[in-house]
């Protein structure tokens, strides 16, 4: 962002920084070569207030990307993914992440610089997303042979598909249940 790293922002300007974040979000969803006029109106702030917390189009775009990159991690972090029972914290992580997804989708999807901040929190999330696994594997919930690696992809395409497949305003606990349960048991026959 055009503000110094670790100085705090003024509650209004936050309030300005999140509102253009998620006009960013918005406009970019439908038009990803937006400029930054069309960001501020969307936003309700003047083309120069953007400019003056975010020097160029570039920067405001990784601002985005952090932001929603750390909404994510915080949805993990609610799910209490080290102490909540395996079973528990993968439902509440995936509804949660669900959400998350829903709303910053645009931003969600850019390619973070590896060295950024975001990147490092992906890979922090991949990390206990594997953690979660190991604990449900130990709880016998997954098979002691399976590549956890390959689980968390899956698990992931599962949230990515059903993002794209379910209709707006989709139930997220619902939705984070089929995902448990298509993870967890396919689509087999129950025996």
């Amino acid at each position: 962002m055009g503000e110094p790293a670790g100085r705090a922002l003024r509650a209004d300007a936050e309030r300005s920084v999140r509102a253009i974040l998620e006009a960013a979000e918005r406009v970019l969803a439908e038009d990803p070569g937006a400029s930054m006029e069309q960001i501020a109106a969307a936003a309700g702030v003047a083309r120069t207030t953007i400019h003056r917390r975010f020097a160029n189009r570039q920067s405001l775009i990784e601002a985005l990307a952090l932001s929603a990159a750390r909404q994510l991690a915080r949805a993990v972090d609610d799910g209490r993914p080290d102490t909540a029972p395996p079973l528990v914290a993968m439902h509440r992580i995936t509804a949660n992440v669900l959400q998350v997804k829903g709303a910053w989708a645009f931003a969600l999807e850019l390619p973070a610089d590896p060295d950024s901040e975001a990147a490092t929190l992906q890979q922090d999330i991949d990390r206990r997303c594997v953690a979660v696994l190991t604990r449900a594997r130990t709880e016998k919930l997954i098979d002691e042979s399976t590549d956890l690696d390959w689980v968390r992809r899956v698990y992931y395409a599962l949230i990515g598909e059903s993002l794209r497949g379910s209709p707006d305003g989709s139930d997220p606990d619902a939705l984070a249940a089929r995902i448990i349960e298509t993870l967890l048991h396919g689509a087999g026959p129950r025996a």
